[in-house]
This record gives C-alpha cells, structure tokens and sequence, in this order.
C-alpha cells in the first residue's frame, strides 16, 4: 500500500548501512490533489528540491566520502518520495564501496526516477559551505504586521483578498511564519514561503492570516504548497503567481516545494534557517 500509514513514518525502523533500492516508498499525489481540485493537465508548473546533508560511501580503497546532495522532483510525476524512506535509502550508501561520484549519481538518478515515476535531477556537490551558501528570500517580509490572529488550522482561504478595482501590480511577499504537521506523526514543519505574482493587490493582512492557518494542518510539504497555489489562484485570480516553500530540515534533508503559473526552474536558495 503506497499511503503515509503504510510508510515507515512513526515506526521504529532498523538503519541500514547497505544499499537497497527497495527502501523508497513513494506516495501518489492524486488523491491529496483531488482534494483541492486539481487534476491533469495540471494548472501549474514546479518542482520539489530536495538538498540532503547526510550521503556518504565508501570509495574502492575503503575510506569514506562524503557529499552534499541535490535533487529535483517534478511537480508532473506521480509520486512523492515519503522523507523517512529518502532518508533510509541514502543511508543505506554507509558502508558500499562505489567508484567514484558518476557512479553514484547515476545510481540515485536511476532509483529515484523509478520512485518518482518520472526523471529526477541529481547533482552531487562538495561538501564545504560554498557549495550551499546561505541568503534571504527576496521580498517584502510579511512578518512584521501588527495584527491579531487567532486561527490556527484548518486552513482559510476565505482570509484571501485581491482589490480588483486597483491596477495590476507585480510584487513579491515572503513569510517565516508558514508550519504546518507531518500527516502521520503530527511532528511540526517548519518553513518559510515566497510568494510572487502579478495582479490585483492582495491583502497583506489577509494572506498573513491565511499563512498562520496553517499551524495546525497536518499535511506533507508538497501538499501544502500547492493548496497555497490553488487557494490564491481561486481567491485572487492573479494573471502570474508563484509559491515557493524552504522547509528546515529533518533528519539531514530539507524540502523545498515549487509552483508557477509558468514554466521555469527555480534557485536554490539555501536560508538561514535551514
């Protein structure tokens, strides 16, 4: 069974230090998609970016090697790679003694796109700060409003407000404030969002409300960067949006969801935070 129940979230889990392929455990992301009403053609363009912070092997003579790690998920394939499993397979590189970095890649591109149900980007980095230098999410910081709040889940659309008597504007807003819970074992995610678009205004105060609303919602990352993407483009018909999420990282991996009404790749910008 490919749902979050059946994955080894929440489970007491023996770590592997060998490689096993079968330890990937994807999810299909139809029937979360079907909750906000999307289906194909899908109304967005995106990508997940994985980075990975803990991927080690052994090179032939023994001695280990150790690397940082990219990875770029289709928002067009079937599936999602569940964290824990993603976790679970890269450890499983501990203890293998492999050629070289091509060789390794070519391992992962191979498992992870099999995974996925469609090709995933792999790209192999050294492990030193320059590979993921840290920076700001540009935008205006949404933060800072002096406002009350006091719902925190299920999420509100009805919060969301465009002033379709105004002239379009193009404008970037980013939050820090955006959590929402892990679907199986309720443990917390924490991120930042960006979001970017060209239209009628949108409510600051509103959308930092709607932001907030997910602090109780129990769904993974993906998922709740597309409801953002669906919700803003139901409630304030912008002409261009993009959602783009910076998750903190859990167990040496961090997810960064993207969504666009255009195509395009984004950045990756590693945060303070993460």
């Amino acid at each position: 069974m490919s749902t979050p129940e059946h994955s080894p979230l929440g489970k007491s889990t023996i770590y592997a230090d060998r490689y096993d392929p079968s330890l990937l455990f994807p999810i299909p992301r139809a029937g979360k998609r079907a909750e906000i009403g999307v289906a194909e053609p899908l109304p967005f363009h995106g990508v997940d970016i994985w980075n990975a912070y803990e991927l080690s092997w052994l090179d032939p003579r023994g001695k280990p090697v150790v690397a940082l790690a990219e990875f770029r998920v289709p928002a067009s394939s079937p599936n999602i790679i569940e964290s824990k499993s993603f976790k679970l397979y890269l450890n499983g590189f501990a203890q293998e003694r492999i050629a070289d970095a091509v060789s390794l890649a070519t391992t992962l591109t191979k498992d992870l796109s099999a995974a996925a149900g469609a090709p995933v980007a792999v790209q192999l980095n050294e492990a030193n700060a320059a590979a993921f230098a840290t920076t700001d999410l540009d935008g205006h910081l949404l933060d800072e409003q002096d406002i009350d709040i006091d719902h925190y889940g299920p999420p509100q659309a009805a919060f969301l407000s465009a002033d379709a008597d105004t002239m379009p504007i193009g404008e970037t807003l980013v939050s820090h404030l955006l959590r929402s819970n892990c679907p199986v074992t309720g443990q917390p995610d924490w991120g930042s969002v960006q979001i970017a678009y060209r239209g009628a205004p949108i409510d600051h105060a509103g959308l930092l409300r709607y932001l907030v609303s997910f602090r109780e919602h129990n769904e993974f990352h993906e998922q709740c960067v597309e409801r953002i993407y669906v919700d803003l483009m139901q409630r304030c018909a912008p002409q261009q949006l993009s959602v783009y999420a910076r998750y903190t990282r859990r167990g040496g991996l961090d997810i960064n969801p993207f969504r666009s009404s255009a195509p395009g790749t984004p950045g990756n910008p590693r945060t303070v935070r993460q």
